[in-house]
């Protein structure tokens, strides 16, 4: 019997077809005959390189006894799950930066990896050590050398200041 949905959200549905069929002593190949569908399809999802499709979900529901949309559903928990990581890669640790910093705009708008250039810019001349610390983590040092070599001037000294502290350059 397959878990309940809210028990296994966000992993690959290969991943728990491969188990259901280790628990039953079946081979891919097997259960692609079973519903009528390629070998290679069923090689495929079980090895992460291909999402379910409804008809797939409706096939193998059938097989193992469950709602038609389970599968389906189980697949996009997983693709729900790789855009969010996605998207938390494409931010910095928010709590380790004051929203004082970006008065002059909408913090929860900043498009980071866009704007870095400015960001980079505005957190060195402002930033105490743990905003400038969350900035070395998120970008890089080298992204954050490359960026500072593009930036003319700079009329505050903690610019210059944080660069040489914390090894920059």
């Amino acid at each position: 019997m397959l878990p309940r949905l809210n028990k296994i959200k966000g992993i690959h549905p290969g991943t728990l077809l491969r188990w259901e069929l280790n628990n039953r002593n079946l081979k891919g190949s097997e259960l692609a005959d079973a519903i009528g569908e390629h070998k290679q399809t069923i090689s495929a999802i079980l090895n992460k390189r291909r999402a379910i499709n409804p008809s797939l979900s409706i096939k193998l529901s059938k097989e193992f006894k469950t709602d038609n949309d389970y599968f389906m559903l189980l697949q996009a928990s997983y693709d729900v799950k790789l855009v969010a990581e996605s998207e938390i890669k494409n931010t910095p640790n928010l709590n380790n930066i004051r929203k004082v910093l970006f008065w002059d705009t909408n913090f929860n708008n900043i498009d980071w990896n866009k704007n870095k250039k400015a960001v980079i810019q505005r957190i060195l001349e402002r930033g105490n050590k743990t905003e400038i610390n969350e900035l070395i983590l998120f970008y890089g040092r080298k992204t954050i050398s490359k960026e500072i070599k593009s930036i003319k001037k700079s009329h505050l000294p903690s610019f210059e200041k944080n660069i040489i502290e914390h090894n920059l350059k």
